[in-house]
This record gives structure tokens, C-alpha cells and sequence, in this order.
């Protein structure tokens, strides 16, 4: 009870902070409100601050960061879609990517002498203060005894009982939501909430991080041009983690990646394969691709960092997701429909006719299209609208595929205005095509039902000792069949029937591997 009490009580000061700083329903945008939210924008501003930021973004930014790590994340997913919520606004949410405050460099040292085991001056030649600070943790570069430039992120302190705060109160308005507002149970924002904190835990322990870093190293080979830094294994734990030093342009300073005559459009194209193609290929994605953690080498390599959120898709969910970006590439709405039937995105009881003439509604009129010419939240709308209609439920199992698409094609867009996100994913999709539905996915999928009847004929000789344990019960009249029923001749004929099946269909396994 305490514990929902104090819940409830951040949740109000979330409100009041926002309302401190016009970050509800910002002044800027009163005519477009409707009478009841023109209203409500009226009242929360006379408990705004007289000081406060002329950019809508910027006062968002300024909340979120008082409210916690948790919030500041919705908020650089905001801060990539300059599309949607406008460049203005978007500008000022970018200080949540990478222009944090820092914390002291007295308690940075006393983390790293205390997960390291040495002073830092020990361990490196040199230990410079911070260069970057985000909501987990924050950047120093340093050079180690032997000479290599290196970047030291180190957790914030007191990080984790912060973030159990956030979640319990992120929780319980996920739970009010759901109370009192209805609609909002197909979004399963309880689930959703789930989910993020399961990432945010797993983002302190910087172990963690260590171990996705070097997974992700590997998946980016198989994308040109897409590199993630080396970890440095003996100067890492769980709250410091070292890694190669990467000499490049954050791609939140565009003005400074123009000025060093990086090709913006190649970059934007190499953005939105690096995504796919990890995920697609290797079932792994750097699920937190905000411009404040990707780099651009005056060469044209984008460099990746912060994976402390990966995301994970499954091989049958990677068929789907082919399956509709390919049903979209080739204007094939009726398998990109069926494929999300045969995934389960959509109930069976509406029609997949239908749902395919609702997809088309949403691809003709940005096929081909360049970004510029797409208005985007125009799109968002009516795919929600869809949703909705087709009782279409979030699944959580690809929130973290969903936010890091999101992102990257913001991303993308920011670097090229006219960045054409189809023409970039065909080659990546179609060739994920042929390898999973050709002959080598074919044979694939045969290693794989093999395998599944091995498990099953190994288990096999357990299953028929149970049936026969079954049986000798029954027929002690130790065990009973509910309902009064007995246990029939026949029945029992079948019974052994299916067994000799099983074992005929083990022993033909056997013979042919």
C-alpha cells in the first residue's frame, strides 16, 4: 500500500513538472488544440515557471531530465522524429542524446578505483573528465599504460534505485491506463512498461553491455561500412566499461559532419541497412540508435556505441518481418496482409482482403516517395487508425524492434532529407529472401524439424513408461477417469497403437541420421 502511495505521488510530480514547464500542452501549439485541451493548457500554465525555455523541445527536455533516466528515454526517441513533432521541437530534445549533465569527476575516479581496484591514475596514463553524459552514465576518454586512446563510461551513481523508482510509478499509470481508459489495453502499455524496464536494468550492468558489444561486433560484419568498437575486457565491470576510442562526428552535430564533406546520403542509406541487416541476418540490433550514439569516420563508416539495449528477434519472427517489407517493396499488399495472419498480428476473425486494402491505402501513396514528399505523421495516424480497426494488439516482443525502426528512420532523415527508406531495405530484404526461402533455408528448416523429432523420440521411452504407470493404476482403481467413465478395451488398443507409431517413426530417425 505505502509503496502504491508513493507511486501515485511521483506520478503527480511527473504532472506538476511538466506543468512547471509548459511541457503538457505547450503554449505554441494552443490553436490547434481542441475547446477541452485549450482549457486544460490554460490552467496547467499558471503553475508554469516564469524563466522558462522558448522552445517547446527544450522544456520537455528540461522536465524529463528532473524526472529521471526512465522518462529521458521517451524523450530521445521523441527527439529523432523531427517529422513528426517538428524540427523546432525536436532541436530542443536533442540535449536529452548526449548533453546531460555530468556528474563530479571526484566520484567518477572514487567508481572506477572501487570496480577496477586501482586509482585511476594507476590505470591509465591519462584520464581526462567527461566528454559526454546521458541518463545512465556518463563518457571520459582516457589513454591506458601502453599507450591507446580509450572511452571509459561509467554508470551514474545511485542509477538503479532510481530507475526502480521511475518503473514502479511507470508501472502504476500503466495499470491506471488500462483502469481508465479501456481503448488503451490493446497498446498493452503494462507489457510495454515491462519491457523497457527489463532493458533499462539489464542497461546498469555494464557487463552486460560488454557482452552485446562484442555480439554486435560480430553481426555488424555483415553489413558494409557499419562498425561497432572493441571492448576492452580487463578495464571493464559492472559499473565501468572501456572500449576502443572512435575518432568521428556525432551525427547529433550535422553542421560539423557537413563541414567535413561526409556524404550524408550514403551515410543515411548505410543507417537503415546497419538496422536490418543485423536483424535480420543475425537476430541482433543496437535497439538504441539516437543520433547521440552514432559516429561518423571522415571515411564514411558509421561507428555504433552505447549498446547497453540490444534487441533480439527470433528466426520465425524475422520470416514475418521479411515477408511484409517485402509484400511492401514488391507492392504485394496481399502477402505482406497474409504474413501478418500467419504471425498472429492479426486476428483471424477479420478478413485478410480487406486488411490488404488497408495496407495499400497506407503504401501507394508513399511508394516511391521521397522523404520530404511523406508527411509522417500523417502515416503514424493512420496506421494507428488501422490498428485500431483491425483490433490489431502491441506486442511486446517487438516494442524494442518497433522503437529502434522508429528512431532509425529518424535518424535517416535528419541526414537526408530525401532519404527513400524502400530503396535502402530492398537489397538487404530481398537477399534475406533468397538465403531463408531458398535451398538453404529449406534445408535449414528440415535440420530443424529433425532435430525436433530427435528431442521427441528421446523423450519418448519416459512418455510410454507414464502411460503405462497410467494404466497399472487404472487398473488398481487407484486412479479413476472423471465423469465415471472407465477405461475400454479399445481405448487401451489405441493407446498402444500410438505408441508403436512413435517408436516406428523414432527408429525410421534413427536409421536415416
Amino acid at each position: 500500500m505505502f509503496s502504491t502511495l508513493m507511486s501515485l505521488a511521483r506520478l503527480l510530480r511527473a504532472l506538476i513538472t511538466l506543468a512547471r514547464h509548459d511541457a503538457i500542452l505547450p503554449a505554441e501549439y494552443q490553436s490547434l488544440y481542441p475547446a477541452p485541451a485549450r482549457w486544460v493548457g490554460r490552467v496547467t500554465r499558471l503553475l508554469a515557471m516564469r524563466d522558462k525555455a522558448s522552445n517547446p523541445g527544450e522544456r520537455l527536455a528540461r522536465a524529463l531530465e528532473k524526472l529521471g533516466p526512465s522518462y529521458v528515454k521517451f524523450g530521445q526517441v521523441l527527439a529523432t522524429r523531427g517529422d513528426v513533432i517538428g524540427e523546432r521541437f525536436a532541436r530542443g530534445l536533442a540535449r536529452l542524446q548526449d548533453k546531460m549533465p555530468a556528474f563530479d569527476e571526484a566520484e567518477a575516479r572514487a567508481i572506477l578505483e572501487a570496480e577496477l581496484g586501482a586509482p585511476a591514475d594507476e590505470i591509465f596514463s591519462e584520464f581526462g573528465p567527461a566528454i559526454a553524459a546521458a541518463s545512465i552514465a556518463q563518457v571520459h576518454k582516457a589513454r591506458t599504460q601502453d599507450g591507446r586512446d580509450v572511452a571509459v563510461k561509467i554508470v551514474r551513481p545511485d542509477i538503479e534505485a532510481r530507475i526502480a523508482r521511475d518503473i514502479r510509478a511507470l508501472s502504476l499509470g500503466a495499470r491506471l491506463a488500462e483502469r481508465l481508459a479501456p481503448a488503451s489495453r490493446r497498446l498493452e502499455p503494462k507489457k510495454f512498461v515491462e519491457t523497457v524496464a527489463r532493458s533499462l536494468v539489464l542497461e546498469t550492468d555494464l557487463r552486460l553491455e560488454a557482452a552485446a558489444g562484442s555480439e554486435l561486433a560480430e553481426a555488424s560484419a555483415a553489413v558494409e561500412g557499419y562498425r561497432i568498437p572493441a571492448v576492452d575486457w580487463p578495464l571493464s565491470s559492472k559499473r565501468v566499461l572501456t572500449t576502443q576510442w572512435i575518432d568521428g562526428i556525432a551525427l547529433s552535430d550535422m553542421d560539423a559532419i557537413e563541414a567535413a564533406g561526409i556524404d550524408r546520403t550514403a551515410l543515411a542509406t548505410t543507417m537503415t541497412r546497419a538496422f536490418l541487416g543485423t536483424a535480420l541476418h543475425r537476430g541482433v540490433f543496437h535497439a538504441d540508435m539516437h543520433a547521440g550514439n552514432l559516429f561518423a569516420a571522415t571515411d564514411g563508416t558509421l561507428w555504433a556505441v552505447d549498446f547497453g539495449i540490444m534487441g533480439r528477434i527470433g528466426r520465425a519472427e524475422r520470416r514475418f518481418l521479411a515477408l511484409i517489407l517485402h509484400g511492401f517493396l514488391t507492392r504485394n499488399y496481399k502477402a505482406a496482409a497474409e504474413a501478418h495472419f500467419m504471425a498472429g498480428y492479426v486476428p483471424a476473425s477479420h478478413s485478410v482482403d480487406d486488411f490488404a486494402s488497408a495496407l495499400r491505402a497506407v503504401g501507394e501513396p508513399i511508394f516511391g516517395k521521397q522523404a520530404d514528399e511523406v508527411p509522417m505523421s500523417r502515416v503514424l495516424l493512420q496506421l494507428f487508425e488501422i490498428t485500431d480497426l483491425f483490433d490489431m494488439r502491441l506486442r511486446p516482443e517487438l516494442v524494442m524492434l518497433q522503437k529502434t525502426m522508429v528512431q532509425c528512420e529518424g535518424v535517416s532523415r535528419m541526414l537526408d532529407a530525401k532519404h527513400d527508406m524502400w530503396a535502402a531495405s530492398a537489397p538487404v530484404v530481398e537477399e534475406w529472401m533468397r538465403r531463408e526461402l531458398g535451398p538453404e533455408g529449406q534445408l535449414r528448416d528440415m535440420g530443424e524439424d529433425l532435430t525436433r523429432l530427435r528431442d521427441a523420440a528421446r523423450r519418448l521411452p519416459q512418455a510410454i513408461e507414464d502411460w503405462a504407470d497410467i494404466g497399472e493404476k487404472l487398473k488398481s482403481g487407484e486412479l479413476k477417469l472423471g465423469g465415471g467413465l472407465k477405461l475400454r478395451p479399445w481405448a487401451a488398443r489405441l493407446a498402444w497403437l500410438g505408441a508403436a507409431a512413435a517408436a516406428g517413426a523414432a527408429a525410421t530417425y534413427w536409421a536415416f541420421t
